[in-house]
């Protein structure tokens, strides 16, 4: 998920965010902004309303603004083709901020804006939070950004689900490529301090101790860091033979420039790495291994064509937020459908092993037991200079995780394992 100010992408003012998502015309509203509505549709039916959290200022702001795009676009397909059940898909998107500011946004929109569901997230903190909200008030919650294993583990809820892979998803896609690298004996943590960075880093020692590798020194940095030499100087003096990064929101931008800046040679691997985070960094200082969600370059059917919808609004390729919010939206509206309402609790019951594709070339669904989406991850290599065909083009995929034609089920938390007790159904 890194450069400050200087950045255009990473530094997302409100107005910035607002002119980028823009309004579907009586399709989609922005806090604030609501479409007019004319005497000829005033006897129309009312819009089926989707709430949306979404990080517009902060150190997630960018990962808000492609979420918001990506939902903008399903939404538009989706009233293009008549909505849903004769009615229009409204999106109402909020500013998730920190994680009060997302809980009281979700008990607005559901309150006051009587939202058949909420869609979003980026925080884990904040998802977790949104989530304890949509369960106390029985309205569907998909989670499209937030990592931690504990939202579909101690925290889980019957009314949440995710299409955002969790941190065991992550951790398994890149052990792909770790685990086949004797020589990487040594590792070094640098981890977010807060609830996503610290579910990572234990998802990652325990990595660690299956590859029988040594941890020769760990460090929790406040989110929000604009200098990492401090950092860098430790690692420098500790030699590993490889920086494991558990970091978020530009803090990755950060780290990944000064790393190459410092002249440190050791490899570079990490949990997870949002990939409209890291194409500030440039493809002249950015080195490493990671996992990816979804990559705008795979060959797969509606690949191109999301692509280049996205393009025409954002102005860059879609990336792993665009994607997982476009997922949820599209997702959401063919369970409204398949089930002939918009009753959370009838919601809950469609969404549960709902099966459908979603530009992966595979089908993918949601486990009845813990809501999370099982899918194929993606582990990447950094491409050099000479590689790239543009400035996007920063990421060769050298594995998709599970190959096709293997069960997604073996790079999720396993049930024997999870400590999701869901409650019952109402």
């Amino acid at each position: 998920m890194k450069g400050r100010a200087k950045e255009k992408r990473v530094s997302v003012s409100r107005r910035g965010f607002l002119k980028t998502v823009g309004v579907i015309g009586g399709a989609a509203t922005l806090e604030g902004v609501r479409p007019w509505i004319g005497p000829a549709i005033v006897h129309a039916q009312e819009p089926i309303r989707i709430g949306q959290i979404v990080p517009q200022t902060g150190f997630l702001a960018t990962m808000g603004m492609y979420g918001a795009t990506g939902a903008k676009i399903a939404a538009e397909e989706i009233n293009e083709k008549g909505g849903v059940l004769g009615r229009k898909i409204q999106l109402i998107v909020e500013d998730e901020a920190n994680p009060g500011v997302a809980a009281q946004k979700a008990r607005k929109l559901i309150e006051k804006d009587k939202v058949v569901a909420i869609t979003g997230t980026v925080s884990s903190a904040s998802a977790l939070v949104v989530g304890d909200e949509a369960q106390r008030a029985k309205t569907l919650f998909i989670n499209t950004g937030a990592n931690s294993d504990e939202i579909r583990g101690a925290r889980c809820h019957r009314y949440v689900f995710c299409t955002e892979g969790s941190n065991t998803q992550y951790v398994s896609a890149v052990a792909t490529w770790l685990l086949q690298q004797p020589n990487l004996k040594r590792w070094y943590f640098l981890t977010s301090d807060y609830a996503f960075g610290h579910d990572l880093l234990k998802v990652s020692q325990k990595l660690l101790q299956k590859a029988g590798r040594e941890q020769v020194g760990s460090e929790l940095i406040p989110t929000g860091t604009a200098d990492f030499s401090s950092y860098l100087l430790k690692v420098k003096a500790a030699k590993p033979d490889l920086v494991f990064q558990n970091l978020a929101g530009t803090d990755q931008t950060n780290f990944l420039k000064q790393f190459k800046e410092f002249g440190l040679e050791m490899q570079v691997a990490g949990g997870l790495v949002d990939t409209a985070l890291v194409w500030p960094v440039g493809v002249e200082s950015l080195t490493g291994h990671f996992p990816l969600l979804w990559w705008h370059e795979l060959k797969y059917p509606g690949v191109s064509e999301f692509v280049a919808k996205f393009k025409k609004i954002a102005g860059d390729p879609p990336e792993n937020q665009g994607w997982g919010d476009y997922t949820a939206i599209k997702a959401l509206g063919e369970v409204i459908k398949k089930v002939n309402s918009t009753d959370s609790k009838a919601l809950v019951k469609g969404m549960e092993g709902h099966q459908f594709e979603s530009m992966k070339g595979r089908t993918l669904y949601f486990r009845e037991w813990d809501h999370q989406l099982i899918m194929p991850m993606y582990t990447v290599r950094t491409k050099t200079k000479s590689e790239t065909k543009d400035k996007w083009d920063i990421f060769e995929v050298i594995a998709e995780v599970p190959a096709q034609g293997q069960s997604a089920e073996a790079i999720a938390i396993p049930r024997a394992e999870s400590l999701c007790k869901m409650e019952p159904p109402d």
